[in-house]
């Protein structure tokens, strides 16, 4: 395959197509956002679009902006059957980031109203699954279907952190997403890390034993 360039790629239903017209439906696209923050949860989207009814402008939710997330998240959860898989900052810590997510994963394909036939996952590793499954790296670029997961699962999480800035004020989780900003670190230097915080995470490992 020829080096996909992520910046000009737009995804399309190339992928779901060849499974669907072989007879394996539905197919699913699944994603997550929330592995590399320093602090709340991992959240993972699967969604089943509906081929004759693809919301326009679906796209890696890291390219749109805000505004643009909000309306296609609508959207999608208008045309679309859709789970969503969410593993808290405690359990990332039991089991590690890696395993947190491919739980997530699992956890949306589950709240799907309907099993999948085939799953494509962005990344290169998929979670166990009763199912057949596809990783696609930059999937998220290159599939309708796993761009609209990236979306779902994104706006899902930044409205979490949201909350969570209401319930912990102080870490300004509103603004950077639980992300390890300058604005992060000099909040955790004055309050010391808050139970969403990943204390597996070496940023807040090195805090608290420097705490002791």
């Amino acid at each position: 395959m020829n080096q996909i360039d992520s910046k000009k790629q737009k995804p399309d239903f190339s992928f779901e197509t060849v499974h669907l017209d072989a007879g394996r439906s539905p197919v699913a696209g699944v994603d997550e956002a929330g592995r590399g923050p320093w602090a709340g949860p991992v959240v993972a989207a699967a969604v089943i679009l509906d081929r004759d009814n693809i919301p326009e402008g679906l796209n890696d939710s890291k390219k749109l902006t805000e505004a643009r997330r909000e309306v296609l998240f609508d959207q999608i959860r208008e045309t679309s059957e859709f789970g969503i898989g969410i593993i808290e900052a405690s359990e990332i810590d039991r089991i590690n980031i890696l395993q947190a997510t491919l739980q997530a994963m699992s956890n949306a394909i589950a709240e799907l109203p309907r099993p999948p036939m085939v799953a494509l996952i962005d990344g290169n590793k998929a979670p166990p699954l009763e199912y057949q499954s596809e990783t696609i790296k930059k999937g998220d670029a290159r599939s309708l279907s796993i761009a609209a997961a990236s979306i779902i699962a994104k706006v899902t999480r930044d409205r979490m952190m949201k909350e969570l800035d209401l319930q912990f004020p102080g870490y300004s989780f509103a603004r950077h997403k639980g992300y390890g900003t300058a604005i992060h670190a000099a909040a955790l230097e004055k309050l010391g890390p808050c139970p969403q915080h990943r204390k597996s995470f070496a940023p807040i490992r090195a805090l608290l034993l420097k705490s002791k």
